[in-house]
């Protein structure tokens, strides 16, 4: 079978859930509470979701033409309703800015119509592909049940009914691939690798978004130029640290791993190790946005926390990651995220320049380390992939 590739339609799709990112950092900044940044969790989490769902229809068929893309077409426009609805998705006023009853009632049913739009989708593809088909049988009741609890959701009072609510709707909806199993699936490695590679391109573009809107207006001194100069580095080491040889490396073990061994893989390293990459991304945004609302005074704890703990919870990822594809720790990375667990009151008591200054400043040194010490390797991995790309396409 020829080896799947991302469509215009599939990049149309993200641009979507690009907009859905930035209202997940709009819920948090309107609401900058630990129970704030739990909601923003949550409503990642129930989008995740939703997005992995389709990046297995891109990986199984090509959705771009026919009746199928009409469907995507109409997930779409779903997906962008539910998006414009997250900031009230619990539907509180007094907590979250512009929310109210009917934002969570119309993301409840925005993002059920999202989700029988996928089980749809993959039923016309089953009519060919038998094997998908079945999957898809086992998947759907889990997937249709986490998507109408939240709908239902809706109509509890707000506070912990809702709540507790949607924590049993993502229970559902995060534990029912493993429940199911992959079998069946037929998986493009090249595609979905570099679909989920596109998604952390996506979140990090968001965090500059962030950074640019919270600065758009005080670029009128020489310290402030240089501060937003900080925050870019900061984002930049993220891409770094990711696109230089993980991204490299894990798509090689997806594309060379068993067969029956390589939907397992993709599941675990790709859909689950990947949540808390870009939620650490997301929170990374809201604390680059919030520091500069006031750069010389400290920051609030949940916004250190979202800093300073959310580049710690996107190294979390990575070594999540490593460990699923090779079996192995990555140390540096793991003390790194220690480290910045344990500055995180640093940005309580400092300048919130200065808890700019210490981030960038030991993700540069995590970057320059691996880049130095790990030369010989990156250089053969680096080679691979360029000789790989030279040569005929592979099939799998």
């Amino acid at each position: 079978m020829r080896e799947q590739r991302v469509t215009p339609l599939e990049l149309f799709f993200d641009l979507v859930f690009v907009f859905a990112l930035t209202q997940v950092t709009a819920l948090m900044a309107a609401d900058p509470t630990w129970l704030g940044l739990l909601r923003g969790m949550a409503v990642l989490t129930v989008l995740w979701w939703a997005w992995v769902a389709y990046v297995w229809i891109g990986t199984t068929t090509d959705a771009d033409d026919g009746l199928a893309r009409i469907v995507l077409l109409a997930a779409m426009g779903a997906m962008f309703l539910t998006a414009l609805a997250a900031p009230g998705a619990f539907g509180q006023l007094s907590d979250v800015a512009g929310g109210s009853r009917d934002q969570a009632l119309l993301f409840g049913v925005t993002y059920f119509a999202v989700r029988v739009a996928h089980v749809g989708l993959f039923r016309v593809i089953g009519r060919d592909q038998p094997d998908v088909g079945r999957a898809v049988r086992r998947l759907a009741p889990g997937l249709l049940l986490g998507s109408f609890l939240i709908l239902v959701a809706a109509f509890l009072p707000p506070g912990w009914p809702r709540g507790l609510l949607w924590a049993v709707a993502i229970a559902v909806d995060v534990s029912s691939p493993l429940i199911t199993g992959t079998k069946g699936w037929n998986l493009s490695p090249h595609h979905f690798a570099e679909r989920h590679g596109l998604v952390v391109i996506i979140a990090l573009g968001e965090s500059l978004v962030a950074l640019g809107v919270g600065v758009a207006d005080q670029l009128y001194d020489v310290r402030t130029i240089i501060a937003v100069l900080v925050g870019f580095a900061s984002v930049a080491c993220l891409w770094w640290l990711y696109f230089d040889i993980v991204a490299i490396a894990a798509e090689h073990r997806l594309s060379t791993a068993p067969v029956e061994e390589r939907n397992d893989l993709a599941r675990d390293s790709y859909n689950y190790m990947h949540l808390p990459m870009v939620a650490g991304i997301v929170l990374l945004a809201l604390g680059l946005k919030k520091s500069f609302a006031d750069i010389d005074s400290p920051l609030k704890l949940t916004i250190a926390a979202a800093l300073f703990g959310g580049t710690a919870l996107y190294l979390l990822g990575h070594l999540l990651f490593r460990r699923r594809n090779m079996g192995s720790w990555n140390r540096q990375r793991a003390v790194v995220a220690v480290l910045l667990l344990a500055l995180i009151p640093v940005g309580v008591v400092a300048p919130a320049w200065v808890s700019l200054v210490v981030l960038t400043s030991v993700l540069l040194g995590l970057v320059t380390y691996e880049t130095m010490h790990f030369r010989e390797g990156r250089r053969m991995i680096r080679g691979h992939r360029e000789a790989h790309e030279g040569g005929e396409p592979h099939t799998h």
